[in-house]
């Protein structure tokens, strides 16, 4: 018998949110080869959300996954983000039915609020989400009912005070943010451990960046086990904590997966000196003073000038952390005119960008720094 809901799920699940592309849509075919290694290694939790590549990611789960597997062979989850774009009740219940018609999944294993926090809570209080939603999951249409969130730990406190009908909690968790004073990882987690929610853990290699770090902490990790991925590293640090459903990783190609699933198909927690290990990792990365964009893209979404925001601090923080300008204003270039996005010196300085960032950056500020080191 489970001691905590989730408990048996495997600890590595597949976020749907970065799959391969083609020809700038989801490579279907990619996909369905990585869904295929994923449940043949005996894993099974898959994560999507109504916004991921405008709807496309639960387009693509059902052709890769839920039209070609009996459906007690996965567990899906998706989100409803009531503050994207829904201006009236009835159409942020609608984002319900699209994602079921989307995915042809008849019903979802784990079903979320989606990015709840800062000025996006109160959406839900407004449509009374809560509700429509414990309507679904008693309808037999949810199993399991949660919420993702991007806020201080204090302002967690009071969702769970408030809903403790909420079965689990979806938290960004990485060695690199266990301490950061805007992200408040730990703490985030231990209040939800107070509450008794179990957690999903997502953002766990940070958007990528904890999988190509630094030299100084590459060599740190290589030095005590050689052949181990930085990934592995990140991913680990995750599961190993108590209470989690499980850490999802946002692979997007098979090398990423075989990577992921050969440390995790017999999963060991960290060991006392490998914890060790990361604590001075943390403290190299905090020496950096890195923008800690994850590339969520949210800040894009209702920016007037269609400006390449993640894809500026991606270039930023090449220069930051390897000092290779030329590398960095490659990236820029590439991120920015290669894409038909906007730059950023062509930030009107409107703030929009920064009412919805799950990080808490100081978008307008560092974009304007961004743009005199890679535009010079």
């Amino acid at each position: 018998m489970e001691k905590y809901l989730g408990e048996q799920i495997p600890k590595l699940g597949f976020g749907l949110m970065r799959l391969p592309m083609k020809d700038n849509a989801i490579d279907i075919e990619a996909t369905k080869e990585m869904v295929d290694e994923f449940l043949n290694q005996g894993f099974c939790y898959f994560d999507t959300a109504y916004g991921y590549n405008d709807g496309e990611s639960e387009k693509a789960i059902r052709k890769a996954l839920v039209e070609r597997y009996p459906r007690d062979k996965f567990l899906l989850a998706t989100k409803l983000p009531a503050w994207a774009g829904a201006k009236t009740k009835e159409e942020a219940e609608k984002m319900f039915d699209t994602s079921l018609e989307r995915t042809g999944a008849g019903y979802f294993d784990f079903y979320l609020l989606h990015n709840l926090g800062e000025q996006r809570t109160h959406f839900f209080d407004d449509y009374d989400i809560w509700n429509f939603l414990q309507k679904k999951k008693e309808a037999g249409l949810i199993r399991h009912l949660g919420f993702s969130f991007h806020d201080k730990a204090s302002v967690l406190e009071e969702i769970l005070k408030a809903h403790p009908e909420m079965e689990f909690v979806q938290l960004q968790i990485n060695y690199a943010d266990w301490e950061d004073h805007s992200v408040e990882s730990r703490k985030c987690y231990e209040v939800a451990r107070k509450y008794g929610k179990p957690i999903i853990i997502m953002e766990p290699v940070k958007g990528g960046t904890l999988a190509n770090p630094p030299k100084e902490v590459t060599d740190l990790f290589k030095g005590y086990a050689p052949d181990a991925s930085p990934s592995s590293w990140a991913i680990r640090f995750a599961a190993s904590l108590d209470g989690i459903i499980t850490v999802l990783s946002g692979m997007s190609n098979m090398d990423q997966m075989k990577d992921n699933l050969s440390y995790m198909k017999d999963f060991q927690p960290l060991n006392e000196e490998e914890h060790a290990i990361i604590n001075k990792a943390r403290e190299i990365f905090k020496s950096f003073g890195t923008v800690p964009c994850t590339a969520c893209a949210y800040c894009m979404k209702g920016c007037p000038k269609s400006i390449a925001i993640y894809g500026t601090f991606q270039a930023i923080n090449i220069y930051t952390m390897y000092k290779d300008l030329e590398g960095a204003k490659g990236k820029y270039t590439w991120n920015t005119a290669g894409h038909g996005w906007g730059k950023a010196s062509d930030c009107i300085q409107c703030g929009k960008c920064e009412t919805v960032c799950p990080q808490h950056i100081h978008i307008r500020e560092e974009l304007k720094k961004a743009a005199e080191i890679l535009e010079a």
